[in-house]
């Protein structure tokens, strides 16, 4: 089964920017959409971007489009997420996951999961 190992996480304030990474160990990850979701203390993980296995499609969530942008370089089995204009309701534990399919679908087709690296926005 593919893991997934996020990174690039960190304290910063609201104003600064974050990339997160994402590294798949398997070179079939190339081939099914890719998110990455957050999770908030107390509320429920949302999706906050996703992207198609060729990287031409991308979904947003509201409360991020225009800020945040997600990407991946299939070469070398990686997504990247990079937040602009961050927010302290940005705060979450940021997942990286990998869809089931090639296309972006519905968040229960994301099935496999990496551990999480947390985003902490101060004021």
């Amino acid at each position: 089964q593919v893991q997934l190992v996020e990174s690039g996480g960190g304290l910063v304030q609201a104003g600064d920017s974050l990339r997160l990474s994402c590294t798949a160990s398997e070179n079939t990850a190339r081939k099914y959409a890719m998110g990455w979701f957050r999770q908030a203390p107390g509320k429920e993980r949302e999706r906050v971007a996703a992207i198609s296995w060729s990287g031409v499609t991308t979904h947003y969530a509201d409360s991020v489009k225009g800020r945040f942008a997600i990407s991946r370089d299939n070469a070398e089995n990686a997504v990247y997420l990079q937040m602009n204009n961050l927010r302290r309701e940005d705060t979450a534990v940021y997942y990286c996951a990998m869809s089931q399919w090639a296309l972006v679908t519905e968040s229960s087709d994301f099935t496999s999961w990496g551990q999480g690296t947390q985003v902490t926005v101060s004021a």
